[in-house]
């Protein structure tokens, strides 16, 4: 199983609404679980998205901070999930971001333990999406992606974006050296072609996901879903990529070994 850490940059290039489409497209097999788990400093976007503020704050990354300090991370990340299917079955999960900015300050010696606890959660047969959004590659919330077995930064095909990516790109380089395996995974908005940001960022094209608002409305805001959704192009994109990202595991796995070490914190697992 697999951590994979999805980043990026200036322009909102759509993490959030990519992450959801993986999360909704990831291949299960029984038993087997995906969790989105929101982690971005500046807040999630999740919970007052997708799910309409359906839920209240009581769910999220916030409550992890007392149980971090308390040695019971563990028990608590599973109670604080959120089932996003329409059966029940808990095999799509999500963990709420931070609903205010300013709670990060009290997240610095968590994200480590997160960091330990997803490393444990994928030897449980649980795949773990790590939404980093803009700026949570970097600083202390950095050790996610440091740990994860794949980096994805999300950009569009535009100038802006992919100027803003390529500094993203360069910084994540020198952060995490080759442990996990970097990739784009465009958002096909922009002019430049998938050869042309390929041999300018000099770094492999993932997958290109199409720019569908109608679709895409549904992720990021909870929008009424448009006529076949499912097999719309935009879902169907997202299934390709992620049988793309867990090639990229495998190449990864068979280089380096799995990420991080077993996690102490995964207690409660189930």
């Amino acid at each position: 199983m697999a951590v994979i850490a999805l980043a990026g940059g200036l322009g909102a290039p759509g993490v959030t609404t990519t992450a959801m489409a993986l999360l909704l497209t990831w291949p299960l097999e029984t038993g087997h679980r995906v969790v989105l788990a929101e982690c971005d400093p500046d807040g999630g976007a999740i919970l007052p998205g997708a799910l309409q503020g359906t839920l209240s704050n009581s769910h999220g990354m916030r409550n992890l901070a007392l149980a971090g300090r308390q040695n019971q991370l563990g028990e608590a990340f599973w109670r604080q999930l959120v089932d996003v299917t329409d059966a029940g079955t808990r095999d799509r999960l999500v963990l709420p971001g931070l609903y205010d900015p300013a709670h990060a300050s009290s997240m610095g010696p968590v994200w480590d333990q997160l960091a330990h606890l997803f490393a444990g959660v994928e030897e449980h047969q649980h795949d773990v999406l790590v939404d980093l959004g803009r700026r949570g590659a970097f600083g202390p919330s950095g050790v996610l992606a440091q740990r994860a077995d794949v980096v994805l930064v999300v950009a569009r095909n535009t100038l802006r974006s992919l100027q803003s990516a390529e500094v993203r790109l360069t910084a994540l380089q020198e952060q995490v050296g080759n442990a996990p395996e970097i990739g784009l995974l465009l958002v096909d908005r922009g002019s430049f072609s998938k050869e042309e940001v390929q041999k300018h960022l000099k770094t492999d094209v993932v997958a290109t996901l199409p720019w569908r608002p109608a679709e895409a409305a549904v992720l990021s805001d909870g929008a009424s879903q448009p006529r076949k959704f499912e097999s719309s192009e935009f879902m169907r994109a997202a299934r390709t990529t992620t049988e793309k990202v867990l090639a990229m595991v495998a190449t990864r796995r068979a280089r380096l070994g799995p990420p991080g070490q077993s996690g102490r914190a995964v207690a409660g697992a189930r």
